[in-house]
């Protein structure tokens, strides 16, 4: 199993982490709101556990959106 992780920037709007985490992730508005807070607080935060793959493909959403709304929002995994 892989945790996938958020980093913090200076530049991405919190609408938007919140967007990301809601449709990516499928947090409740409360959680996506609670995760965000962690990563811009503490550098970077965990939005789930997943499978190799799973990690993977959403390490890629996250980036397709970012890069579309020209945010420089990063994802990454690690094993858990």
């Amino acid at each position: 199993m892989y945790r996938v992780l958020l980093h913090n920037d200076d530049y991405t709007p919190m609408e938007f982490v919140v967007d990301v985490l809601e449709t990516v992730f499928d947090k409740s508005p409360a959680e996506a709101h609670r995760v965000m807070m962690h990563v811009h607080t503490r550098e970077r935060g965990e939005c789930g556990t997943y499978p190799f793959e799973v990690a993977e493909t959403k390490v890629g959403q996250v980036h397709d959106l970012a890069r579309v709304e020209n945010h420089p929002l990063r994802a990454s995994f690690e094993e858990a």
